[in-house]
């Protein structure tokens, strides 16, 4: 949002002038997603001719349901600075990080009804609609910001993401080309077209565009994390997870000191008795992809100490060359750290470059007696089912993957349809809520209330024939105790899962079900359909 005020200055005339430090306190206050106490605080300054203190206020009038007051306020700032940033842009990113994205869009459209030519506010209000997955609406928008500044780079790339959001690549292809002939070696057009050859498979052609843009831009982390990202994709581990490093850069990241990061493992780095702290960073089936690696790292007498949530703690303490795992608290001596995310490049060029074999990990024994007497015993083929991974509306990048690779209930119909197998519900969170209205013939059913823990979804996984689930943690569970799985992979798959094959280099009792076309998920649910027709036929000839 707006930078914090700057200390004031003398002036004259007849504006009252709030005190620094009540702004500062509002700009903190602000900035958590408190705005009451803000704006009452700022009210008496408002409109007296500070303008840290109006758009101050504005902000806190728009988190308070003042969408009039807030819209006028900055309007007025945005006229005043017509070169500059609009504070619309500044609300969106605000109000997406609490996930109060509707709000943003009211003051935003009042804003463009007091300033119908400010193409700027258009820009805001498509990025805001595409965050929302409006995505028709967005780039009908974005379509006007264009027709009042028809060369904005801006614009143009955001109406470019909106459409390949919406599946329209070739078009979203057009106009990153458009921008890249007007401004040529344009990063942002450069890294983007990058991304979405990466979608499309086309590997080449998007590693050399990325090292195009690093060029512009060498020290970009974002740039360098995308290229990673292809790198890994396109199987190029050893300089894929050299370049990953770069999102240590990026803000949300490890805090704990670089200069005590866990080098790459050389002859000569003797790890014998030094305590190695292995952090949490990114997501929970992240963490469970790489605890493949800490048995190597224990081979070479290192000592185990994992900072791990909540969900994964009790999973963690049957790990058995693991010292200590921690949930929660302060950061605890060590001689090395590591994010998880980090161990694959130490292990570059070792023998253990893909971590230990499945199964890495086990379930509970006794968790999986209990739990299995809440899956059915009728003979039939005991499939689990996820069709939803975890929205995280409060963070814009991940909340617009989660809906291409989550599914509905209603794309699971045809499994619904298949003689021979149980349906069982493994679906937490937003995304269960589908399980109270199934498509019509579908049974499910849904231990969903014993589950409480990563653990114990590893225990009643152990009673499943087969896992059935979009790219989400549980996958990582499954392929991790070495259970079956059929994934129902989105088309601009995650660099996991490779290109062109239906198999895991992670997992070898893993299956690929693609998508053909982007958010196509019909075709998938048919071809999963037919696989579980095989399984559930193959079970009934052995009983």
């Amino acid at each position: 949002m707006v930078s914090p005020p700057a200390p004031s200055r003398t002036t004259t005339g007849q504006s009252v002038r709030a005190d620094d430090t009540l702004l500062r306190r509002a700009y903190v206050e602000i900035h958590e997603g408190r705005f009451e106490a803000p704006r009452a605080a700022l009210e008496p300054f408002a409109e007296k001719g500070d303008d840290r203190a109006d758009l101050l206020y504005a902000f806190a009038c728009a988190g308070t349901g003042r969408s009039e007051k807030a819209a006028e306020l900055m309007v007025a700032s945005g006229l005043a600075s017509p070169g500059n940033k609009h504070p619309g842009h500044d609300l969106v990113d605000m109000f997406a990080r609490f996930d109060r994205r509707p709000e943003a869009e009211r003051v935003l459209r009042v804003m463009l009804r007091l300033a119908p030519h400010d193409a700027r506010l258009y820009d805001a209000l498509g990025d805001v609609l595409s965050q929302m997955g409006r995505l028709d609406e967005a780039v009908g928008v974005l379509t006007k910001s264009l027709e009042i500044r028809p060369s904005a780079t801006y614009a143009l790339n955001l109406k470019a993401i909106a459409l390949a959001e919406r599946g329209d690549i070739d078009a979203a292809i057009d106009i990153f080309n458009e921008v890249l002939k007007m401004t040529p070696g344009n990063p942002s057009a450069i890294s983007n077209l990058a991304c979405i050859y990466s979608a499309q498979n086309r590997s080449d052609e998007a590693i050399d565009l990325y090292r195009t843009a690093i060029q512009e831009r060498p020290a970009d982390a974002q740039i360098r994390l995308n290229y990673s990202i292809a790198l890994l994709k396109a199987g190029r581990f050893a300089q894929g997870w050299s370049e990953h490093e770069w999102r240590l850069k990026l803000p949300g990241h490890s805090d704990l000191p670089r200069a005590t990061l866990l080098p790459s493992l050389t002859d000569g780095l003797d790890l014998r008795g030094k305590r190695i702290l292995i952090t949490q960073e990114e997501g929970l089936g992240d963490t469970i992809m790489y605890l493949r690696y800490l048995a190597p790292l224990a081979r070479r007498g290192a000592i185990l100490h994992l900072w791990v949530p909540e969900e994964l703690g009790d999973l963690c303490r049957r790990i058995d060359c693991v010292s200590v795992v921690q949930v929660g608290g302060r950061t605890p001596a060590f001689d090395w750290h590591c994010p998880f995310i980090s161990l694959p490049r130490v292990f570059v060029g070792t023998p253990d470059s893909m971590g230990d074999p499945v199964p890495y990990l086990r379930a509970d024994p006794g968790k999986v007696q209990r739990m299995g007497r809440f899956l059915p015993r009728n003979g039939r083929l005991n499939v689990g089912l996820v069709w939803g991974g975890s929205p995280r509306p409060d963070q814009t990048p991940a909340h617009m993957v989660d809906r291409r690779r989550s599914a509905s209930l209603a794309a699971m119909a045809p499994l619904g349809r298949i003689p021979g197998i149980n349906l069982i519900s493994l679906q937490k969170g937003p995304y269960a809520e589908q399980a109270l209205n199934p498509p019509e013939g579908m049974r499910l059913y849904d231990p969903t209330d014993q589950i409480g823990s990563m653990d114990d979804t590893a225990a009643l996984m152990m009673g499943l024939d087969v896992l059935v689930s979009v790219d989400t943690s549980v996958v990582h569970l499954a392929g991790a105790l070495g259970r079956p799985v059929l994934l129902m992979d989105r088309f601009d798959n995650c660099w996991r899962w490779l290109s062109g094959r239906e198999d895991s280099v992670w997992y070898p009792d893993l299956t690929i079900i693609r998508q053909e076309r982007p958010r196509d998920w019909g075709s998938v649910a048919e071809r999963v359909a037919a696989r579980l027709r095989g399984m559930a036929a193959a079970k009934q000839h052995v009983a």
